[in-house]
């Protein structure tokens, strides 16, 4: 036991170690804030995809209820920033479209398949989860492939860039997005069954530990918490490093997404947060003394519906311009009209899933439930 968690925090510190020597002091700060996404989301067991089904199945609004006091945190702190240093920080701002829309849709039930989203799917990975292994892998390509149509996609049309800074201004601008958050904790606590309303010390702690990380990465990075580019940028390296020669392509022939795909994967702040958020998650994993009870096998044709959800997790995520970190979390709590839309849009196509999940995720015959 004590040799275990000793080689546990020598790779935490090892990993750490190599990043600021590798790629200076700002990658090694994102590391460790990735790290701390993996150890929260992990350790505290907080998370998206989860909450949303819990809200719907069994009336549990703890979950979802902490996610909007994390946002909530973030933005009470996030809006001043953005207003006051507009050249180096941005938001999460993004455009409202169709195929934004149907995206954000399809995320909402592609993610209930595979019981997580793109930190989820991450998580999953990392603490040693087949099917959010399979899930990734999934998703990596998907997100590669989307970033590929994204042009053909924005073609369809989409209003400009609107953010509640532009519409109201930064001060009014926040409060009339901590009163949307404010509406949206009291219908999920008048939704949500006496007794699984307040949410648990154990998520007051998570929330308020994942709003500390996601403003430190907020002012490290320069932009808010993603996981979506990261993943598609991984996709785009393998797919060039197979001979795939994307210099024709729109998206990758941009100025910085040519350069981030020329340089360092450790150049990439997106790629950076990710990677240590595996790395914290699989850390959280080994650290517990009993990691609980192994995922049932599935049947040849789930694992193969678990790959297809994450292909549609991460093309359908490229569509959206984000996912429930990047486009809900980031979104909302950086002012972006874009991050409500995503929500509504999401949460119905997550009721769908739902529904799904049963048909499409059957166990083996030799098992009892898959565990995810």
């Amino acid at each position: 036991m004590l040799l275990r968690r000793l080689s546990i925090l020598i790779l935490l510190l090892g990993l750490t170690g190599f990043v600021f020597v590798m790629a200076g002091a700002r990658a090694g700060f994102l590391v460790m804030i990735g790290l701390g996404f993996g150890l929260v989301l992990e350790g505290l067991r907080f998370g998206f995809a989860g909450p949303w089904r819990m809200i719907v199945t069994d009336r549990d609004g703890r979950g979802l209820i902490a996610q909007f006091i994390a946002i909530a945190l973030v933005a009470a702190l996030a809006f001043p920033l953005l207003a006051a240093n507009p050249q180096e920080l941005s938001g999460a701002h993004a455009p409202v479209g169709l195929a934004m829309i149907l995206g954000a849709f399809v995320f909402g039930a592609a993610m209930q398949l595979v019981m997580g989203c793109g930190s989820g799917t991450l998580v999953n990975a990392g603490s040693g989860n087949l099917v959010g292994l399979l899930a990734l892998f999934g998703f990596i390509a998907g997100s590669f492939a989307g970033s590929l149509h994204l042009g053909w996609w924005t073609g369809l049309g989409s209003l400009p860039v609107i953010s509640f800074q532009g519409l109201f201004g930064a001060q009014a601008g926040l409060v009339v997005t901590l009163a949307g958050l404010a509406a949206l904790i009291a219908v999920a606590a008048l939704r949500a069954a006496p007794g699984k309303r307040m949410p648990p010390a154990r998520l007051w702690w998570a929330a308020a530990l994942i709003a500390a990380l996601a403003l430190a990465n907020l002012v490290v990075a320069g932009q808010p918490w993603g996981i979506v580019y990261g993943l598609g940028l991984w996709g785009a390296k393998l797919a060039q490093a197979g001979g795939a020669d994307l210099a024709g392509n729109a998206f990758w022939a941009a100025s910085g997404n040519a350069e981030r795909l020329a340089e360092s994967i450790l150049t990439d702040v997106t790629s950076l947060t990710s990677i240590g958020l595996l790395v914290g998650a699989f850390a959280v994993m080994r650290w517990r003394a009993s990691p609980g009870d192994p995922a049932q096998p599935l049947r040849a044709g789930s694992y193969l519906a678990v790959i297809a959800a994450g292909l549609v997790l991460g093309y359908s995520a490229r569509m959206a311009f984000g996912c429930n970190v990047g486009a809900f979390f980031s979104g909302i709590s950086t002012g972006s009209l874009h991050g409500w839309v995503w929500l509504v849009a999401a949460f119905a196509g997550s009721t769908l899933g739902i529904r799904l999940r049963p048909l499409v995720l059957r166990a083996a015959p030799t098992s009892t439930q898959v565990s995810a």
